[in-house]
């Protein structure tokens, strides 16, 4: 699989200065934390889940969680179980006997998203691994909910037998939402126990994931669409301290994933019918503008571009028209591209400050070279964009694609 591996390849060709790498769920850990992207979640009791997959990997999605938790009622969870069983039967016979989810066909086939199960307990790890039987090579790992150190033992101790038992490997992705955490007068002690095991299990964790929604319950708050998480302030402090402690760059950080936008409108097209079928129309980015307003996704846009500026990476979703938009905008530009180029260069290792081949900025080769490395690894899975190629190229693209 690959970013923008559902639009054409001509069109790709004219877009990216350096394309998207394609990847498969064998690949090593870091490139795929940094190709999750867009995380769209699906309740695990969707009765045509398997095609829902198969539609949102034809769109553009690389990674899915199948949710067994929030999203459904504790009378179907038995029945969710069941259900994911029968859906990943369907989904294996139709990409066959490989171990990444590639068409059975070995040609124009859509690979199978990077897929996760997201459990309320440690038991349904090690049961579902067994009664997923040999369709689990589907399985890229489990979504841990409410994550602290206490919880967390329980679930790392469940994964790593189910590993053993399956011969898979299966990553963990925390979810970092608890009432510990939030509360100032608990947040530093559960912060350093998160670090603790996560630390332990480095191997297993594949990103660490962001849950804003209950940060907000917790104090009866929503945010609306004209808000972003950063304006909540309880939220940004929180987040903060997450990535201060659990995000640095030092090689004792992790990924860490935007938050969920919770806005959309009814249906799966975002934008108006000609913006999909000409997305090189002259004045598209005032149409674009106009589209993006009446789908109340200017917010979205809006934090997705705090996300990164605030070290986070991807984003949990939960509607398909929020994917295309983060994959947009994770795309790294030909002048950031250009500047990392400049920060790594061998001959720079002794460091010093270089103007930018842009000639708009000073590149500081020691300061700047953890983000040089981080801007480099997301190029690899997201691609380079051409020097006039922007947001609006990139977004009508994928919506065409």
């Amino acid at each position: 699989m690959r970013h923008f591996g559902h639009i054409p390849s001509a069109t790709r060709t004219g877009l990216f200065h350096r394309e998207p790498a394609e990847f498969t769920a064998d690949s090593p850990a870091r490139t795929l934390a940094t190709a999750l992207g867009a995380t769209l979640y699906s309740p695990a009791t969707r009765p045509r889940l398997a095609d829902d997959i198969r539609k949102q990997a034809a769109r553009g999605v690389v990674s899915m969680v199948l949710c067994l938790e929030d999203s459904i009622s504790d009378a179907d969870v038995v029945a969710g179980e069941a259900n994911l069983v029968r859906q990943f039967a369907d989904l294996a016979g139709a990409t066959g006997p490989g171990t990444d989810g590639t068409a059975a066909d070995g040609g124009g086939g859509t690979a199978v998203p990077l897929l996760f199960i997201r459990v309320r307990d440690p038991h349904q790890i090690t049961d579902l691994t067994a009664r997923l039987g040999e369709t689990v090579r589907l399985l890229s790992g489990f979504v841990l909910p409410k994550f602290t150190e206490s919880r967390g033992h329980a679930f790392l101790e469940a994964l790593t037998q189910a590993e053993r038992t399956s011969g898979r490997r299966l990553f963990a992705m925390p979810v970092l939402e608890s009432p510990e955490l939030l509360h100032l007068e608990t947040r530093a002690e559960t912060l350093a126990g998160i670090a603790s095991i996560t630390d332990k299990y480095r191997d297993r964790v594949l990103a660490l994931r962001l849950g804003v929604t209950d940060f907000c319950s917790a104090y009866g708050l929503r945010r609306s669409p004209d808000m972003t998480a950063y304006d909540v302030k309880i939220v940004a402090n929180v987040i903060a301290d997450v990535v201060n402690v659990l995000g640095r760059s030092d090689g004792t950080g992790f990924t860490i994933t935007g938050p969920v936008w919770e806005y959309f409108r009814p249906g799966e097209r975002m934008f108006k019918p000609q913006l999909r079928r000409s997305p090189f129309l002259e004045g598209r980015a005032e149409d674009l503008r106009t589209a993006l307003i009446e789908h109340d996704l200017d917010g979205l846009l809006r934090e997705i571009e705090l996300d990164r500026a605030n070290g986070l990476l991807g984003k949990t979703c939960i509607h398909p028209t929020h994917v295309v938009p983060v994959h947009a905008l994770s795309v790294v530009s030909h002048e950031e591209w250009s500047d990392a180029q400049d920060v790594l260069r061998p001959e720079q290792g002794g460091g010093g400050v270089l103007r930018s081949a842009y000639t708009n900025k000073m590149n500081e080769v020691k300061p700047h070279r953890a983000w040089a490395e981080r801007t480099l690894q997301r190029a690899e899975v997201f691609g380079v964009a051409k020097e006039d190629v922007g947001f609006v190229d990139l977004l009508t693209a994928g919506l065409a694609g």
